[in-house]
């Protein structure tokens, strides 16, 4: 894999054999600098005390934070985000102000905003408008920061509407047509290839409008090497199509997270 590629580790699948404000030291340990989390706490405005307690497992630890998931829902499980759900749009918003916060204690610059599973009983085009509402005000709201506003296309949930990387641009299009500058998709490799996408061209076509690389191998979501995913191949692609940004491990690891890195080569 390129050297010049820098990593960062999700901590929310990486080191789960630690409480979560000790993933941070172990990724330092295991010789990382840079580290991104999930919505790391179970409510969308958590207490100021568990907001201290998380930026300072960070700062204390060495690791830059790198980026981090808007509040959304239960994750994994029957959410896979809030933003497009009517019923729950103003969990979103109200935690757009915790999430800049800690951005300006942390420096985060990239935030995935998780579309949501379609409901039963709401018109899909009603989803797509409270989505396209939420992500415009998450993408002003993080622009103080200099944040870019991520979107994934997800595997595993059939009621999941982004499910390709044609469907993530489509929405990232939407959103710049609104006047949103700064959203990008996240193109996470396993989700991608799990869902029958040509990665390889994903990668030719639209590496340099990547606003984050997510890697896990496929199948399984294991660590490189563990399934059939080219993943050094895609990665120096990307790299060689201007894509200049982090990668990001978020894989379910075979083994200890400690052993998992050998792929690496260091």
């Amino acid at each position: 894999m390129s050297h010049s590629l820098r990593y960062t580790v999700n901590c929310s699948l990486l080191f789960t054999e630690l409480p979560l404000n000790e993933r941070p030291a172990a990724a330092r340990k295991a010789g990382f600098d840079a580290v991104e989390f999930w919505w790391p706490f179970a409510s969308p405005v958590p207490s100021d005390a568990e907001v201290d307690a998380f930026v300072a497992a960070i700062s204390d630890a060495g690791v830059e934070l790198t980026g981090l998931n808007f509040f959304a829902g239960e994750l994994p499980g029957p959410d896979r985000g809030v933003l497009s759900q009517p019923s729950r749009a103003g969990e979103f918003r109200d935690n757009l102000d915790v999430v800049v916060g800690i951005a300006r204690r942390t420096g985060t610059k990239a935030f995935n905003a998780l579309y949501g599973l379609r409901q039963e009983g709401v018109d899909p085009a009603e989803q797509d408008r409270v989505a396209l509402e939420s992500i415009t005000a998450a993408a002003k709201a993080v622009a103080a920061v200099g944040g870019t506003v991520l979107i994934e296309p997800v595997s595993g949930a059939d009621a999941y509407p982004i499910k390709t990387a044609a469907d993530g641009l489509a929405v990232v299009e939407r959103a710049k047509a609104a006047g949103a500058d700064n959203v990008a998709l996240l193109a996470d490799f396993f989700h991608l290839a799990v869902n029958g996408d040509d990665v390889a061209a994903v990668v030719r076509d639209h590496a340099a409008e990547f606003g984050h690389i997510q890697i896990a191998d496929a199948p399984g979501r294991g660590e490189p090497g563990t399934g059939d995913l080219p993943l050094p191949d895609l990665l120096e692609a990307a790299q060689a199509g201007g894509y200049d940004g982090l990668v990001g491990l978020e894989y379910k690891p075979t083994v200890p997270t400690a052993e998992s890195f050998g792929w690496l080569g260091r």
